[in-house]
């Protein structure tokens, strides 16, 4: 299982989300392209369509989260110094299904000042 996690900075939560190059590994490949869209699951059970870019040129790839990252952050308040992880896990029924991701977020908890830890982020449950 492929997974990642980081703080959030402030282009992170402004404008896309820089991955780690060897998460490159663990998403549907880019046959040749500069771009995969993939679907995470997040903590409520909701799905979000993310799309994963690199450099067309130059000897790094630097991958990021470009389409349906700004959504995904926005809707989450995201802030500088919360935490996010990827993670990657095969579909239950066979081990050739394709991988299934999932999202999630945990914000920072401070105590005069001092981070202590990390809360899991759960969006709020709308009345019907």
């Amino acid at each position: 299982m492929a997974s990642f996690s980081k703080m959030i900075t402030k282009t992170d939560a402004e404008k896309r989300l820089s991955l780690p190059i060897k998460f490159l590994e663990s998403l549907p490949p880019l046959h040749g392209g500069h771009a995969v869209d993939f679907q995470a699951k997040d903590e409520n059970a909701e799905v979000w369509t993310f799309r994963c870019s690199t450099r067309k040129k130059g000897r790094y790839k630097k991958p990021v989260l470009s389409k349906g990252w700004r959504a995904f952050a926005s809707r989450k308040k995201l802030k500088v110094g919360d935490r996010i992880e990827f993670y990657e896990a095969r579909n239950q029924s066979t081990d050739e299904s394709p991988p299934c991701y999932g999202v999630r977020v945990e914000r920072e908890i401070k105590l005069l000042g001092c981070r202590i830890g990390y809360a899991p982020l759960l969006s709020e449950i709308k009345p019907f």
